[in-house]
């Protein structure tokens, strides 16, 4: 077994002591409590017996903690993500998923463009949401524009184009292969 593990097993005695110090508990009621004999538990605080995931997890729940807190488990690193934007022509796009196959997340800003849209089609699915900006997006034979906090869903076999309306539309965006759907069903606007 590695030297660090080693240590942080070494540590679990002490902490299992302090806190039952802690706590004010005898061995006696913490014995009734876990089902854990009393010399089994005097042998883990002195360091004498190996703590085991069997001997861990009634303390951790008669004591109410996290079992990582309790063996005093090193920390496992940071959970932020750092999204790393990719520039495709002037499309700039930030993977939100890092998983092959399924169902895949982007957030994307779409620049404003000018100029005659050309439609394209694929096999799949997408489902967007307008953040920030506003999005243009052409369909078969419609041509909408939605504004933050509207969304759309369609297959992408069907004709389709998007862009940014006046200035840049970010836009968070799934996709997934034909079959695997994001449903969203919109209400039509009342007039």
């Amino acid at each position: 077994m590695s030297e660090p593990i080693e240590d942080v097993l070494a540590g679990v005695g002490e902490r299992l002591r302090r806190l039952r110090r802690e706590r004010e508990v005898t061995l006696s009621a913490l014995a009734e409590s876990t089902g854990i004999s009393v010399s089994t538990l005097s042998r883990l605080e002195s360091g004498k017996r190996r703590p085991s995931l069997e001997l861990l997890l009634p303390l951790a729940q008669a004591y109410q903690v996290p079992l990582d807190e309790l063996v005093g488990a090193p920390e496992v690193g940071d959970p932020r993500v750092r999204l790393q934007p990719q520039k495709r022509g002037d499309l700039i796009v930030m993977p939100l998923t890092r998983r092959p196959g399924g169902i895949q997340a982007f957030k994307m800003i779409h620049p404003e463009r000018r100029g005659k849209p050309v439609t394209a089609t694929h096999e799949g699915y997408e489902w967007l949401y307008v953040l920030n900006g506003r999005l243009r997006l052409i369909l078969g034979d419609r041509d909408l524009v939605l504004e933050p906090g509207e969304a759309a869903e369609f297959d992408t076999r069907l004709p389709h184009w998007f862009g940014g309306v006046g200035g840049p539309a970010e836009v968070l965006c799934l996709m997934g292969p034909q079959g695997e759907r994001m449903h969203m069903r919109a209400q039509p606007k009342r007039k």
